[in-house]
């Protein structure tokens, strides 16, 4: 791992929500397992819980994976900045090649395995490849488009 001193290999939830601006129960994810400066791994286990924040109909649909996905770009990029770095806002800005290999997430036991891979980018604009997977088996792909500090360009 390249991770710069200040900044731990792993995180917990808590370390997570200290990185990003979503708090309470929209900070989807549970743990950051393993990053470097390209890629990031996380895990989740809220997507069963009855009371998701993003729960529509009495159910979680894959497409809310993307979030999934957002949240882990975000922490990405928090901890690629370092821990010495003011936070910056991203902005997702489109989301293209989704792919959805399931209905749902919520009738999954177990955790969630959430990957981000930064494909390419510079100092404002950042382009990922994401999924969302469980037990080994492919929920959701695509890329996404981030833009950070957008109302400074």
């Amino acid at each position: 791992m390249s991770n710069t001193p200040a900044t731990p290999p792993t995180l917990d939830h808590a370390g997570i929500a200290a990185r990003i601006p979503h708090q309470g129960n929209m900070c989807l994810l549970d743990a950051v397992q393993a990053w470097s400066a390209a890629h990031i791994v996380c895990r989740a286990v809220g997507h069963t819980d009855p009371l998701h924040p993003l729960r529509a109909a009495d159910r979680l649909g894959a497409a809310n994976g993307i979030e999934y996905a957002a949240q882990a770009m975000a922490v990405h990029g928090a901890l690629v900045a370092g821990a010495d770095a003011a936070p910056r806002q991203g902005y997702l800005t489109s989301v293209r090649s989704v792919s959805l290999h399931v209905a749902r997430l919520d009738d999954l036991p177990g955790p969630l395995e959430v990957r981000a891979e930064r494909l390419s980018g510079d100092a404002n604009n950042v382009l990922y490849g994401f999924s969302v997977q469980h037990a080994g088996v492919c929920l959701l792909e695509g890329r996404a488009a981030v833009v950070l500090d957008a109302n400074t360009l």
